[in-house]
């Protein structure tokens, strides 16, 4: 028996990374799994590899800041599984980190429809179906950016998304709670994945932020992970090991972040 046996998992940024490794956890704990990303190729792959090792797997493109897009790959869930038990609004981008009077009204408002917009989109279509299926978890990727975090130097529309998801989760957390649907938050820290690759950054060494720690770092393997340890903090939101927590985010970090 799975943890999340007869479970209808949603999950949004699902083609790499932290979406990817979700994915793969929650399917080997028996979960139906479908994976809405804008990077088709790989989102397709990922789908028939789940499919090889014999999970149920569906594989949507879904740009999460348009509203048509969203709802039509709830939809299609829905259609294809039967119901909806778990949303992990894990997409996002760092987007561009510059200094502020560099940094472009287009691209901050482009980070804002992707992370923030995004996570509303995500909740916003997924609920009724949560409700009809009589509860379940909503799980949201935040960051320790904008939380814990402020010395990312130019990252200040990424950090301010990130804080602002947080601020949703609660108000949504307690919104929902009478329905049985918790709502909670992932802060992941030093993560690897490769969204460090997709990060534009300009002139972010004239803002003169540096965080040094000349003793090395004491966090737990340095405040370094990789996608398994968020994957099983997701497992553990979406399971029914987490049916008291509502309304908390979760710092997957070793602890780094109570450095900054």
């Amino acid at each position: 028996m799975g943890m999340l046996d007869n479970k209808v998992a949603f999950i949004t940024g699902a083609a790499s990374g932290i979406g990817a490794g979700t994915a793969w956890r929650f399917a080997q704990e028996g979960a139906k799994v479908a994976l809405c990303d804008v990077m088709t190729e790989q989102g397709q792959a990922l789908r028939d590899e789940l499919e090889s090792a014999g999970y149920a797997a569906l594989y949507i493109d879904c740009d999460v800041s348009s509203p048509e897009a969203v709802e039509r790959a709830v939809s299609l869930t829905v259609e294809r599984f039967g119901g909806l038990d778990i949303v992990f609004a894990n997409a996002g981008v760092n987007g561009v980190w510059a200094p502020i009077e560099e940094l472009q009204p287009d691209e901050w408002e482009r980070t804002f429809a992707i992370n923030l917009r995004g996570t509303y989109l995500t909740t916003h279509f997924a609920v009724p179906h949560l409700k009809r299926t009589g509860g379940g978890s909503i799980i949201i990727t935040s960051s320790v950016n904008g939380t814990r975090t402020f010395s990312t130097p130019g990252a200040s529309a990424y950090s301010t998304t990130k804080a602002g998801q947080v601020a949703f989760m609660k108000m949504i957390a307690l919104e929902l709670g009478q329905h049985d649907i918790r709502c909670n938050a992932i802060c992941p820290g030093m993560i690897h994945t490769n969204i460090s690759q997709r990060t534009e950054q300009r002139h972010t060494d004239k803002i003169g932020i540096e965080v040094e720690l000349p003793k090395g770092n004491p966090a737990v393997d340095e405040g370094e992970g990789d996608v398994t340890e968020v994957a099983d903090t997701c497992l553990f939101l979406a399971s029914d090991l987490s049916r008291h927590v509502s309304g908390v985010e979760i710092y997957v970090d070793g602890g780094a972040s109570l450095l900054r």
